[in-house]
């Protein structure tokens, strides 16, 4: 964790807020910020879903330094209903539900040095608010994103918040989607990364799998390198009628098969639409001849 002492000086509320002091932040962490929009909205102009470039615009992100809440807030709210709180660090998992089932958006109020650029294990001000924020402009992901909460919170019931937090992973984090120009990204740990919003798309190493929803939630995931697949919807309505639907057989089929797979895996009923060489982390593939196969590297 960076250490701010605006963050340490505060004491959060019961559900982790804290205030976000914007008058606080330095000219270099404005400048920090200018470099990173700078630097990502170049490069996604053709890479990532026209939606996400729309939530910039409206929310006027490019306007130069951190956004001011008091600024962004009324926008944001006005458009879908949403807004964004400051936490001084990852909360727990039942908070960080309770927030997105009321339509609140949690982002960490530090920001990133300039020597960590390219690689931030924490999410930090610029991950969250420019790789996250855009997209809740959108009345169909915002509702998907509220929807993830209530059912975040329902999982907590089940033993089963590993598999939602599978569906968040490949989701809200490394998702792709076809669009009427190509394949594109939308999840903010790729819009938000300079190296993997160019990987993801066009390295040979990655596979590229239709999205299924139980599918998704048996896949392991990597937290500190590119990823070995990325999961496909082909609009964000297929995602949100994903949810819509009782999630307890779910849970409780996965809970007595056990199946697991491992990014590097392909099973023979995927809808593969690249099988990935896997030349950036890995030299072999497995095609698994059964679904329940758990092969793990």
């Amino acid at each position: 964790m960076i250490e701010d002492p605006i963050i340490a000086a505060q004491t959060p509320a019961p559900d982790f807020t804290i205030n976000q002091v914007w008058e606080a932040y330095t000219d270099e962490e404005h400048a920090v910020w200018d470099l990173l929009y700078q630097r990502q909205s170049d490069l996604l102009k053709d890479r990532t879903t026209p939606e996400f470039l729309e939530g910039l615009e409206k929310l006027s992100l490019s306007d130069g330094g951190i956004p001011d809440l008091s600024t962004l807030n009324p926008k944001l709210q006005a458009l879908t209903g949403w807004t964004v709180v400051m936490v001084p660090h990852l909360v727990p998992d039942n908070v960080f539900f309770e927030h997105l089932a009321n339509r609140r958006f949690p982002a960490g109020r530090f920001i990133r040095k300039r020597n960590q650029l390219d690689y931030l294990q924490e999410p930090d001000v610029f991950h969250d608010i420019f790789g996250h924020v855009p997209l809740l402009t959108q009345p169909v992901f915002a509702d998907y994103m509220q929807a993830y909460g209530q059912g975040g919170l329902r999982s907590l019931e089940y033993d089963a918040l590993k598999y939602l937090a599978r569906l968040y992973w490949y989701t809200v984090e490394f998702g792709l989607i076809n669009t009427p120009a190509g394949l594109r990204h939308y999840g903010a740990g790729i819009v938000s990364s300079y190296g993997e919003a160019q990987y993801s798309l066009e390295s040979r190493s990655p596979h590229h799998i239709g999205f299924d929803l139980k599918r998704v939630m048996q896949t392991e995931y990597k937290i500190d390198d590119f990823q070995d697949c990325y999961f496909i919807i082909d609009s964000f309505e297929e995602l949100f009628a994903a949810t819509q639907q009782d999630f307890e057989p779910i849970y409780k089929n996965l809970i007595e098969n056990d199946t697991v797979f491992t990014p590097q895996c392909l099973a023979q009923e995927d809808s593969i639409i690249q099988r990935g060489d896997l030349s950036y982390g890995r030299d072999n593939v497995s095609i698994l001849p059964e679904p329940d196969a758990i092969p793990h590297a």
